[in-house]
């Protein structure tokens, strides 16, 4: 018997082998105390079988198992079972868009095209691009130089480099290893060479991007996740980046076929703000960004905007100039970290058009720059793409031959059109997400998955319009404040936010560090000063753990920025002056000043993280705690938001009801039980 979502639950799943397990049975044992706290929903990450040692399962090697380390499926029904008796179910996080062949002997279908190349019976299961080498073996940019080719070795039906082994096709084992490797389905390349053989996740390489928009591939790749509901195991899913597919809605359209009209599906849609979310799909909603932007802008004082614009333009930022910046690091994602897929899109439209032109790449990535949305081939986004073409028209007329040649094959649909759309989204998640939002450091709580931190908040004439908007259209979509993707945690954010309150106050504590801890690199500073303040403890007790994940956190926050050092290229010197730079801090009267802050402002700060997950809680739409969350959290970015939760505290804090956080969750979540609906109507009260 399937239970009406009204509210859920986040849980993060791990394997032993990943270090720190939390397993179908340890959510079995939370199933008393999340019951009690008004949960209907346990809302789980994903549970196919993932990379072994893998910390969020999203990198899927087998999507036609349930993971043993989690339990299998023997563990998944008793889960449910257990759930079910309580009036309870389950909602599971599915990955579509590609599978982890990191390991190939883990992933059968990608050692199978890897043996038999085209005469695989799943050669069309992935995205392989067969003509980017002349002879059509599969392009894998996975040594470390293309020398390293030379160390390979023969071993059996395999080749070995060092940990990784290959297959070898049948009847082509004799010789060395670099004689045995030249006769195979695939071709081993430096990863420096900018070259993938293959569609991946943004630019992940590990994972390899499947064809959902091939009827055999979906039906293999959800035989598993249909079996849940034909057994009454799961009451909805939720869709990991659909955008990424080559056909949004027509996966969605298959999937609601596939799952029954009464499946909550719920989709990780990243809508930019003033972007709708298309009507005509067949799911309850989004997985809550937008909410989450709109809740939390609320508490974002607009009269704070100048004197923080003015405090960044002062260590070098220049606010006023983020748009042209968004558009070099759009361009700069297109054609070096997104290169093999812009190039790969080059040769479509040259093939789809009949003709090339020199400046086609530069002409696509122009064109990005100005798609303020993931991807515009939505039905009610169908005006974007012909204004896009008429504004990169107009400010780059040198590109006008190439423009023409690209708006020709687009115009006919198919390929081209299609993987335009693909690397529309992965440019703005590279250049948006992971890069700008390290950059921008007005207001770091604005940067956020679905955010646009040059709105300086949200007024509450928006609010109240989206909340009314929301509840006639999209009344059971989930609402959130926090996710295993949000760069802060939800109680981060709110601290940091209410720097727009006391901008003044923040100017004058910030120029006194600066003095006393000179950053070394004053925009590095300033981004990586709020985020210190973000967590800062209010006892002022710094222990090991919280070093080591601030200046784990301080080292991807500078990587990620691109200013200085890189994932790639990483400048030992910078990082290094980064690293003492922080212990200067947390060693220092700097850090006896933090928490004399910190304890003037963190009573707002703790008023506005309950005011904001009251309103998450209550308007409308399906309420989602984030483990942990319903007692304070200083978590940062992953993986920082996937440690380990304290529930022996969690049960007692719900058992006293003495701290106010979850005194407000349990109070929210218990409403949804006893009235037996989501908050589905909403009606401005003005303030007296």
């Amino acid at each position: 018997m399937a239970f009406p979502v009204l509210s859920t639950y986040r849980l993060q799943l791990r394997g032993e082998s990943s270090g720190v397990a939390f397993t179908f049975a340890d959510a079995e044992n939370l199933l008393d105390y999340l019951d009690e706290l008004g949960v209907t929903h346990l809302y789980l990450s994903p549970v196919l079988t993932a990379a072994p040692g893998s910390n969020h399962g999203y990198d899927v090697t087998d999507p036609t198992t349930v993971a043993p380390e989690l339990g299998g499926a023997d563990g998944l029904a008793r889960l449910s079972a257990a759930a079910r008796s309580r009036g309870m179910g389950l909602i599971i996080d599915i990955v579509p868009n590609h599978v982890g062949i990191d390991d190939p002997e883990q992933n059968a279908w990608w050692w199978d095209v890897l043996r038999h190349g085209r005469g695989s019976q799943y050669a069309a299961f992935f995205d392989i691009d067969w003509d980017l080498d002349e002879s059509g073996r599969i392009v894998l940019p996975i040594l470390g130089s293309d020398d390293d080719a030379a160390d390979l070795k023969v071993d059996g039906d395999r080749l070995r480099l060092g940990d990784l082994a290959l297959p070898i096709a049948p009847g082509t084992a004799e010789g060395s290893g670099p004689q045995v490797h030249d006769r195979q389905h695939y071709r081993l390349v430096g990863w420096r060479n900018g070259v993938t053989g293959y569609r991946r996740f943004f630019s992940i390489t590990s994972l390899a991007g499947l064809r959902q928009e091939d009827r055999e591939v979906f039906d293999a790749s959800h035989a598993e996740v249909a079996r849940w509901f034909d057994e009454g195991l799961v009451d909805g899913v939720r869709i990991d980046h659909p955008d990424g597919l080559s056909d949004p809605c027509g996966y969605l359209a298959r999937l609601r076929e596939l799952l029954g009209p009464d499946a909550w599906i719920v989709i990780e849609k990243i809508l930019a703000v003033d972007e709708a979310l298309e009507p005509t799909l067949p799911v309850a909603g989004t997985t809550g960004y937008d909410v989450l932007r709109q809740v939390g802008g609320v508490f974002v004082d607009p009269a704070g905007e100048e004197a923080l614009t003015a405090l960044v333009d002062s260590a070098g930022l220049d606010y006023d100039a983020m748009p042209a910046l968004l558009a070099e690091l759009k361009v700069r994602a297109a054609t070096q970290t997104l290169g093999s897929e812009l190039a790969r899109l080059r040769r479509a439209v040259a093939a789809t058009a009949g003709t090339d032109d020199p400046l086609l790449p530069d002409a696509i990535a122009a064109l990005l720059t100005h798609i303020g949305v993931y991807r515009s081939d939505y039905p009610g986004l169908a005006a974007l793409l012909p204004t896009a073409l008429a504004e990169t028209q107009a400010q780059s007329s040198q590109l006008g031959p190439a423009l023409q040649v690209l708006a020709a094959a687009l115009a006919e649909g198919g390929e081209p059109a299609t993987r335009l759309q693909q690397l529309c989204g992965a440019v703005t998640a590279k250049a948006v997400e992971d890069c700008l939002f390290y950059r921008d450091a007005r207001l770091v709580s604005l940067n956020e998955v679905g955010g646009e931190p040059h709105r300086f908040g949200v007024g509450l004439a928006e609010f109240h319009y989206s909340a009314a908007d929301r509840a006639r259209l999209w009344p059971h979509t989930m609402t959130t404040l926090t996710t295993h993707d949000t760069k802060r945690g939800e109680d981060v954010r709110a601290r940091i936010g209410v720097l727009s309150q006391v901008p003044s106050l923040w100017t004058e504590f910030l120029a006194r560090w600066e003095v006393q801890a000179p950053s070394p690199d004053p925009a590095t500073g300033q981004f990586l000063w709020q985020n210190i303040f973000g967590v800062w403890p209010v006892s002022g007790q710094v222990t090991g753990e919280l070093r080591a994940r601030l200046h784990a956190y301080a080292e991807k926050a500078i990587r990620e920025a691109a200013w200085h050092t890189s994932w790639n290229d990483p400048d030992t010197a910078f990082e290094d002056a980064v690293h003492r730079w922080l212990d200067t801090i947390l060693d220092g009267p700097v850090a006896g000043q933090l928490t004399e802050l910190v304890a003037q402002l963190n009573p707002h700060a703790a008023s506005d993280a309950l005011g904001q997950k009251l309103l998450a809680l209550t308007v409308p739409g399906t309420p989602d705690v984030y483990q942990g969350t319903e007692l304070w959290d200083d978590s940062l970015v992953d993986p920082d938001n996937r440690r380990a939760v304290d529930y022996a505290a969690r049960r007692a804090a719900l058992k006293d009801l003495q701290h106010p956080k979850i005194r407000v969750v349990a109070a929210a979540k218990r409403y949804h039980v006893v009235g037996g609906v989501a908050f589905g109507e909403h009606r401005p009260v003005a303030a007296p």
